[in-house]
């Protein structure tokens, strides 16, 4: 059930109504039915029933539907976050911790308008994806 663990779906209330042998589940908030009492433990069907894990810090479990990762922290949930203090592909380095804020190109003597729109949305952009600060 842990060993490279993974869940069916996202947290759920309630128990699935047929779920398949070796199924896996996070019990979401205001567990009920066999789940009543277990919210935020990883639920497990097995032959004898729904097994029952309480979570630790760092428990790190593959969700099924979308292809990301569960992991719990400060005694919740977070699903679909990745963290990291660098990403590198082929060995190289491509993001790494934030930047500071880049100003927009002022003065000058002669303005390239069409230069500085392109400055200004490569600007924007990095700062939405949160490489650069605001």
């Amino acid at each position: 059930m842990l060993v490279a663990g993974s869940i069916e779906h996202p947290p759920l209330a309630s128990p699935p109504a047929s779920p398949a042998l070796g199924a896996c589940y996070i019990v979401g908030s205001g567990a009920t039915g066999a789940w009543t009492g277990k919210s935020q433990s990883v639920a497990a069907w097995t032959s004898g029933g729904w097994r029952f894990v309480s979570p630790v810090e760092g428990m790190l479990l593959y969700e099924r539907t979308s292809g990301t990762w569960a992991a719990f922290r400060s005694g919740a949930w977070e699903l679909g976050m990745a963290r990291a203090a660098a990403l590198l592909i082929g060995g190289q380095q491509v993001v790494g911790p934030r930047a500071a804020a880049i100003a927009s190109p002022t003065g000058g003597t002669i303005i390239d308008s069409e230069g500085r729109a392109a400055i200004d949305a490569i600007l924007s952009t990095l700062t939405e994806h949160g490489l650069i600060g605001s």
